[in-house]
């Protein structure tokens, strides 16, 4: 069934984030991966191709401060949404969620979006009860 690999794709890509295992990782990203980090805003930056994904992940995994917190993994069929806050290391964080696609058994797609500061958007005022 589509959900149960997706499902252990996603264990294995956090996992690998989690142990800072960057073989781990490897395993289950797709040749043809495309992946949109979530800076610079508004739209990231656009990798493609096993390698550039690889080189943009391993930077991350590396990094022996910085850490992940998966906060949620939901997944329907080929897709899922992980929910997660990034710790920078010096007490900084951010929260984000990657919407991702598997094909395969491998991730063929992984969008990143996250909450940052900045210049508010320009939502109407609308009083909340």
């Amino acid at each position: 069934m589509q959900t149960d690999e997706t499902s252990d794709i996603m264990r294995r890509y956090n996992q690998a984030f989690l142990e800072h295992d960057a073989a781990m990782l490897k395993a289950v990203i797709g040749p043809d991966c495309v992946m949109e980090s979530i800076q610079p805003a508004p739209n990231g930056t656009r990798y493609e191709g096993h390698d550039a994904c690889m080189a943009f992940w391993v930077a991350i995994i590396e990094d022996p401060v910085a850490y992940f917190d998966v906060e949620d993994t939901m997944v329907a069929g080929d897709r899922a949404v992980i929910r997660w806050r990034f710790n920078f290391g010096d007490g900084g964080s951010v929260r984000g969620v990657n919407l991702m696609r598997v094909r395969d058994g491998k991730i063929v797609e992984a969008l990143g979006y996250a909450k940052s500061p900045g210049q508010a958007a320009p939502l109407p005022d609308v009083a909340t009860s």
